[in-house]
């Protein structure tokens, strides 16, 4: 989840030339708190093509990739890009010694060349929203700290319960600023990954850890 989010946020840091307000910025909020800035600073975008319920968007476009990679969808087909070192686990699955994809990469030339993933999904974001009062409202006031995290988790599994009831949808809740707010997150997954295309590891892995975190 919070990877989705920071493939929404980090545009935010770009497009602020890296200045003193640049950081991860909860996309409901861009509206109220950022998008000025960000169009000041010469973004063509609203704050609808960033992030909305009822239109497409920025955020439409970005999915969860496993358990904690960001992926771009890229074409109306379907087709996502992630990091390599995100996919490089089923690369290896499909390895042999005959087929040694993570040498020589792989190119699905059709679609019956795709390769299934077991076990791997893709989730988009489709809505989030500030639920800290159904969380937090309910507290009484003089609570063990023990007796609180209790009455949190219950308030958060009746939130996800009611978001989910009745659909193939799946939901998180996450706490934000040190636990005084939290965001509902509700995704729709999607369970038939298939490897289209890997260059070689020499190419994909270049820099490795090195080079995606610095």
């Amino acid at each position: 989840m919070k990877k989705v989010i920071l493939g929404l946020l980090l545009l935010g840091a770009v497009m602020m030339q890296l200045r003193a307000d640049e950081g991860m910025w909860i996309p409901l909020l861009i509206e109220k708190y950022h998008i000025d800035d960000m169009q000041a600073a010469g973004l063509k975008l609203s704050a609808e093509d960033i992030y909305s319920v009822n239109q497409a968007c920025l955020k439409d476009a970005i999915v969860l990739f496993g358990r904690g990679c960001t992926g771009e969808l890229i074409s109306s087909e379907g087709l996502l890009l992630t990091n390599h070192h995100c996919g490089e686990g089923n690369i290896q699955f499909h390895s042999s010694v005959e087929h040694d994809y993570l040498t020589d990469g792989f190119w699905a030339m059709n679609r019956d060349e795709e390769l299934p993933n077991p076990g791997l999904s893709v989730a988009f974001l489709r809505y989030m929203e500030d639920v800290s009062e159904q969380v937090l409202g309910g507290l009484e006031a003089g609570l063990e700290e023990q007796e609180k995290e209790m009455d949190i988790r219950t308030s958060i599994g009746e939130i996800i319960r009611k978001a989910t009831e009745g659909t193939e949808l799946r939901a998180e809740v996450k706490p934000f600023y040190y636990g005084n707010s939290y965001y509902l997150f509700v995704y729709e997954s999607y369970t038939d990954v298939r490897l289209v295309g890997a260059p070689p590891s020499s190419i994909g892995n270049f820099g490795s850890d090195t080079d995606n975190w610095v």
